[in-house]
């Protein structure tokens, strides 16, 4: 890999050799800067990783960037609106099918699942499944740029949500798996579905899961102490949180419980 380009300011333009990053215009609380939409190819042949949300003038925008190049494929990281709502408009307009795990978010005869290779223009995408934020989630390994297109497992910053169709126990395996997979691809850089690029992969995924085991004993603390709800929990353990984020955060530890409560 060439190396990096990261924007200081925003997510969007960033790349590697072979992937580049337009940003939707969808920025919030649970998004971040917005849903990155992932253009990977060489040539005249690209696939586009996640359209993101029906946005008009953000489908346009990445249709027009595309200039003379062809989308061969559209691949989504996970079923969730913001990276999936606009698929079947940006589909129509590039003529192009849509491959995901959740066969509900298909256009076209063919899904995605762990182990699939998918091919552009030479390069390769090598398909790790990875259920945990959601059942669907999946992340695509680039080999040619030794980097990890993550969706919304791994973000470029702060740390995900385990959302009310994943599953902790899942997502804790799938944390293991990446960070194996980073270690003995020598993987270089993380592409997330929001924030920015990630240079230190180990060093993102060690954070991820030493977070996840603190979290942990943070909820059996604050069980110990009388919590019973995931409001109650939320109240203690994310006490220095932003309360606009609660809702979320009681998702997350609703998930902990299940998960606490099944050990």
């Amino acid at each position: 890999m060439s190396g990096l380009h990261i924007p200081i300011d925003t997510p969007d333009g960033s790349r590697t050799t072979h992937a580049e990053n337009l940003l939707a215009p969808n920025p919030s609380a649970m998004t971040l800067d917005g849903t990155n939409t992932w253009l990977i190819g060489a040539g005249d042949e690209v696939i586009v990783v996640d359209p993101g949300p029906e946005d008009e003038s953000h489908l346009r925008r990445v249709a027009g960037h595309l200039g003379e190049r062809r989308v061969t494929q559209i691949l989504l990281t996970h079923g969730h609106f913001d990276h999936s709502g606009g698929a079947k408009r940006f589909a129509g307009m590039v003529d192009a099918p849509v491959r995901a795990l959740d066969p509900r978010h298909r256009l076209g005869d063919e899904g995605l699942a762990d182990g699939d290779v998918v091919t552009v223009a030479g390069l390769e995408i090598h398909v790790y499944g990875t259920p945990g934020h959601s059942f669907d989630s999946l992340c695509f390994w680039l080999p040619e740029d030794r980097a990890m297109l993550t969706g919304d497992t791994i973000l470029g910053r702060g740390t995900t949500i385990i959302a009310r169709d994943g599953g902790l126990a899942d997502y804790l395996r799938s944390l293991d798996r990446l960070r194996a997979a980073a270690e003995s691809l020598d993987a270089r850089a993380l592409l997330p579905g929001h924030g920015p690029v990630l240079s230190d992969p180990i060093g993102a995924l060690d954070g991820y899961i030493t977070h996840r085991r603190q979290r942990l004993d943070q909820i059996r603390a604050a069980r110990r102490q009388g919590a019973k709800t995931p409001r109650q929990i939320v109240k203690i353990v994310y006490a220095d949180v932003d309360r606009s984020l609660w809702p979320a955060a009681e998702m997350s530890v609703a998930a902990q419980l299940d998960y606490l409560d099944r050990l």
